[in-house]
């Protein structure tokens, strides 16, 4: 084998990375800073707001927000909590066996946007092509225990490929999958893996399809008893408010959890006189049905939370309303097209319908991103990414050579580029990664997330850091058959290296 070609391959440690930031071998590539494309250099800011599409402020009149995850932002010591309480409902109501109990809460283990097959009781990540990711599919969550690939395929008849109709309906659901798209959604998908764990390991027999359907309900119960307002965590919910309101911009409220739950956050948050913000405030309004049908009127409630029995003929200020739907709110609000902007944490059930059938801007708040932008800024993802690129782009420009040794070189980066892919999926979770890429696509989050939203955030107070005529402009990125991406770019500069030179006439 070439020397300098031996050289490169050996440089490489266990774990896919150079052993030194020149890549020990100086003779056979450029500087790794030359290699690193300039959008990796420029440290993101979790503060920021990024573009799905062309967005100017100046046109939006009327503000809507959804209550949980996004005017309330909780602590992570909440998903615990709901966790422990669910568990506990589980056990006294539905009466399933006490050593559930003794299955503690798993920090860190799921993620946001995974799949969870019903009736085989799998939880996994699946791409926006609808492939899963193999290396992501659990079953146990004591032992952690990935479902080796080759038992995934035979699930699955012979294939990683979930067709259409068996993953989750339009807003998530389905007979046979359901996707996890808000942020209760993690304790909720380890309370199942740590059921299915106790019946699996103790040999009980259950079913798996009446197990979802509890666990769901226990979750839902957690949230109705209202214990969450206690986590809620400081945020500039009252400074988006205000500055919003300052300059003659209509809020509105519509959420589906109860006035009692909202008003104890609000107060907490915002104050006693909170309502005053608010030109509109609708509470329990079993979103996405609020949206998507025009059946349920609206009702009135009394200061003490008590429903009335008037007629509504109009949405007032100061005034606490109830279920109703979109039909009679845009009839009695007025309120229509891009001067509406509402934001929220669930892309199906807060914004799908809005973006796709009523034109109104919509805004994806998505906590995770303060996490995933601190992991993109370091030096170690960076480099990993870096060097899983130009490997790609290695293996892609020399396939077409046969001979042995070749083919030897070629098996080398091969296995180099599965350990990096494991590197880099384990910098954001260990199981699962990040919430918004597989090992080279984006997850069918991802997919949900461009398709349904104009903007999104960590939170609404990276509001804050924009004026209010600002024009939001999404980046362009090259389709495939378009310019050539930085990849592209550097192999071809690389072709002229001595190192790549001797490589391009291996035979």
């Amino acid at each position: 084998m070439d020397k300098q070609l031996e050289c490169s391959i050996s440089s490489c440690g266990g774990n896919g990375m150079p052993l030194s930031a020149d890549w020990s071998c100086k003779d056979q590539m450029v500087p790794s800073s030359d290699l690193i494309p300039p959008g990796v250099c420029n440290l993101l800011n979790p503060s920021t707001i990024y573009a799905n599409n062309e967005v100017n402020l100046e046109e939006v009149d009327i503000y809507g927000f959804d209550y949980d995850y996004t005017l309330a932002l909780y602590s992570s010591a909440l998903d615990e909590m709901i966790y422990n309480k669910a568990r506990e409902f589980l056990i006294q109501h539905y009466k399933y066996p006490e050593g559930i109990s003794k299955y503690d809460y798993i920090p860190n283990f799921a993620t946001r946007g995974l799949h969870y097959d019903i009736q085989k009781g799998l939880l996994m990540k699946i791409d926006a092509f609808h492939y899963i990711q193999l290396g992501t599919v659990y079953r146990l969550c004591v032992v952690l225990f990935c479902v080796p690939d080759d038992e995934v395929m035979k699930l699955y008849g012979g294939s990683n490929h979930v067709p259409l109709h068996q993953v989750s309906g339009f807003y998530g659901k389905g007979p046979k999958m359901k996707q996890f798209m808000d942020v209760f959604s993690i304790p909720e998908m380890t309370l199942l893996a740590a059921a299915n764990d106790y019946f699996i390991s103790n040999d009980i027999e259950y079913d798996p399809v009446h197990l979802y359907k509890d666990v769901s309900d226990a979750i839902g119960m957690v949230h109705i008893k209202g214990y969450m307002y206690k986590w809620i965590i400081g945020d500039e919910t009252y400074a988006v408010l205000h500055r919003l309101a300052s300059h003659g911009k209509k809020l509105f409220l519509i959420t589906n959890s109860p006035f009692s739950f909202v008003d104890k956050g609000m107060k907490y948050m915002v104050g006693k006189e909170w309502r005053d913000f608010f030109d509109v405030v609708i509470v329990q309004a079993d979103k996405p049905h609020f949206f998507n049908d025009c059946v349920k009127p609206f009702r009135r409630l009394d200061s003490n939370g008590d429903l009335q029995w008037d007629r509504i003929k109009s949405l007032n200020k100061g005034q606490i309303y109830k279920q109703g739907n979109l039909v009679d709110f845009l009839k009695l609000t007025g309120w229509r097209g891009s001067k509406v902007f509402y934001f929220g944490d669930h892309l199906y059930s807060d914004l799908a319908d809005l973006m796709l059938r009523h034109g109104w801007r919509t805004g994806a708040i998505v906590p995770e991103l303060e996490v995933e932008t601190k992991v993109v800024n370091t030096d170690q993802y960076a480099q990993s990414l870096t060097w899983l690129q130009a490997l790609t782009g290695l293996l892609e420009r020399m396939q077409m050579y046969r001979d042995p040794e070749s083919k030897k070189v070629l098996q080398e980066w091969l296995k180099e580029r599965e350990e990096l892919r494991a590197v880099t999926k384990n910098l954001f979770n260990p199981h699962f990664g990040s919430i918004f890429r597989t090992c080279h696509n984006p997850t069918y989050f991802s997919r949900r997330l461009c398709r349904f939203s104009d903007l999104y955030m960590a939170s609404i107070s990276c509001l804050l850091n924009y004026d209010l005529s600002y024009t939001f402009y999404p980046r362009r990125t090259p389709l495939q058959h378009e310019a050539p991406l930085w990849m592209d770019q550097l192999c071809t500069g690389c072709m002229k290296t001595p190192f790549l030179e001797e490589m391009a006439h291996i035979r």
